[in-house]
């Protein structure tokens, strides 16, 4: 009984499933050491080029029938756009540098009020010295003389 639950039911495709495996493994081996050939890649460059020759006419005639599309359309162009693109970018890279250069003045700037506000030492000294021999001075008081 436990012979008979571990049997498969018979399937009268597996064969042929088995064939079509190896069929197309063998099929994808030989498939895969043809493209690597230096000849397949010789021959597939000669078919593009072939093509790209053969539809260049074409392509040139539906760029014109496409811009003159967007022309009517009032449309921007893919040219009308990479050149709001880089009309863009350069207006950003000037704002950067103006940036920079207003960072570089705030510091000087920044530098300049510090070196401002801290007295120097010989400042320092020179206030010290007249106010010291005013403390050593005693004034007469006015007190009582009318």
């Amino acid at each position: 009984m436990a012979d008979e639950a571990n049997k498969k039911p018979f399937d009268p495709m597996e064969p042929w499933r088995g064939m079509r495996d190896a069929y197309l493994d063998v099929w994808s081996k030989s498939m895969v050491d043809m493209v690597n050939t230096e000849a397949y890649a010789q021959a597939a460059g000669a078919m593009l080029d072939t093509y790209l020759t053969a539809s260049a006419p074409f392509r040139e005639a539906l760029e014109k029938a496409m811009l003159k599309t967007l022309e009517q359309l009032a449309m921007p162009s893919r040219a009308d756009i990479v050149s709001l693109a880089e009309r863009m970018t350069n207006i950003e890279m000037r704002l950067d540098d103006m940036d920079a250069k207003l960072d570089d003045i705030l510091k000087v700037h920044a530098k300049a009020d510090s070196a401002r506000r801290a007295p120097s030492p010989t400042a320092v000294t020179q206030k010290t010295a007249p106010q010291a021999k005013k403390a050593g001075r005693s004034r007469p008081s006015n007190r009582g003389k009318k």
